[in-house]
């Protein structure tokens, strides 16, 4: 029925929003079945979000089978725990302790399944002062560091425009969820994956801090550049485009400089290696600029092509859509769906030779599996499943 090198595998996810829902994604998209619980009526908010459509919905919530199940009660509970008796994953994004208030802390789910891996993202994770207090991705990446270097130096720290954190420590999630699979393959146990949003972050945070503990050094935000990594900037072009290019390695500048119809340029003394173009950053990337601006953006992306230089432009959806590599590696795909008619959304990454997984379908509406995991992977009966819907378990 499915693709991917994840079709052993069975997901329970229990999250809501980004973190835990993108991690459930990933397992998706490679395959597994994920099965998507949310509460009866309600739903994941996620079904309501995007610019203008809910268009968010169909991209996190595909490839899951999608149920209804109250949490909160002993029925929903019990019947949690009977769908995850053939379960290798669950995941939650709630706050630390929603769980064991539950009933349903790992101690208990796995007394009754011991090889399995339960996934648990949360702002700050399940230990240590701070694990109990509410924290959305932006304090994550507040307090895990980006947040302070995002933006110009001569304005106040910005966001990155996306939710980074919670996609952060969804990743990490998955990561760590694999890594204990694999653990599970020679010890047969399970365990917990603590993944919090704030060490996500600051796991992306390059060597900021021992620039701090060795030199003293404080990385201050920089706008389009890298502090002492040069050339690599924004550069303008006659036709009021820009391009992105980096020639920072000896070898590659070299490249530029005759790119340039300047060779010389490379021996400079001021240009000559690595750390003497970080020394002059500045008055470098203005001789660049001078330069770029004499081409338009096609001529200068062709110049720079032919010298093995990286460039390329600043690109947006609809120059995604439309960019031939993008369409040669169907990176961007049309997926069917009910309601929206010209539906695209990014494809699977990354991209495996031999078992790739696919798109089987978009985020499916409120409870659409709840008859095919009940009634057949349960067995439940019709009229039992009638009187779970009746009492607002299901």
């Amino acid at each position: 029925m499915v693709d991917g090198p994840l079709t052993h595998l069975r997901v329970l996810e229990l999250g809501t929003l980004i973190a835990g829902p993108f991690c459930g994604q990933l397992f998706g998209d490679m395959g597994a079945d994920v099965i998507k619980i949310e509460p009866p009526g309600v739903g994941d908010p996620m079904r309501s979000w995007g610019r203008g459509l809910p268009v968010w919905w169909p991209v996190i919530a595909r490839n899951k089978r999608c149920i209804t199940l109250n949490l909160r009660v002993p029925a929903g509970q019990e019947l949690l725990k009977r769908l995850l008796q053939d379960s290798d994953v669950l995941i939650e994004n709630f706050r630390p302790g929603t769980m064991e208030k539950w009933g349903l802390d790992y101690e208990v789910l796995s007394a009754i399944n011991p090889g399995l891996v339960m996934v648990r993202v949360s702002g700050f994770g399940q230990s240590g002062p701070y694990s109990s207090r509410a924290g959305y991705g932006s304090i994550g990446e507040a307090m895990g560091g980006i947040r302070y270097l995002a933006g110009d130096p001569d304005r106040p720290p910005s966001r990155v425009g996306l939710s980074i954190g919670d996609s952060l420590a969804a990743t990490f999630a998955c990561v760590g969820a694999l890594a204990a699979l694999h653990e599970r393959d020679r010890t047969g146990q399970g365990q917990v994956v603590d993944s919090a949003i704030y060490e996500a972050v600051l796991a992306v945070m390059e060597s900021t801090v021992p620039e701090y503990t060795e030199g003293g050094e404080i990385r201050e935000r920089s706008g389009a550049i890298l502090p002492k990594i040069a050339p690599s900037n924004v550069y303008p072009t006659a036709d009021d485009d820009s391009i992105v290019m980096g020639a920072n390695q000896d070898s590659v500048f070299r490249r530029l400089a005759e790119a340039m119809g300047d060779p010389s340029l490379a021996e400079h003394p001021d240009y000559a290696d690595h750390v003497s173009r970080g020394e002059h950053q500045e008055e470098l990337d203005e001789l660049i600029g001078r330069w770029t601006v004499t081409l338009d953006a096609d001529a200068l992306l062709q110049q720079l092509e032919a010298h093995g230089v990286p460039a390329g432009r600043i690109y947006r959806a609809p120059e995604m859509i439309e960019d031939p590599h993008f369409q040669a590696r169907e990176s961007i795909v049309d997926v069917d769906h009910p309601a929206f008619k010209n539906l695209k959304m990014q494809n699977i990454f990354p991209k495996l030779s031999r078992s790739q997984g696919k798109i089987r379908w978009p985020g499916p509406e409120l409870g659409a599996h709840n008859a095919e995991i009940y009634r057949d992977l349960l067995e439940i009966s019709d009229e039992t499943l009638q009187d779970l819907i009746h009492d607002g378990v299901v």
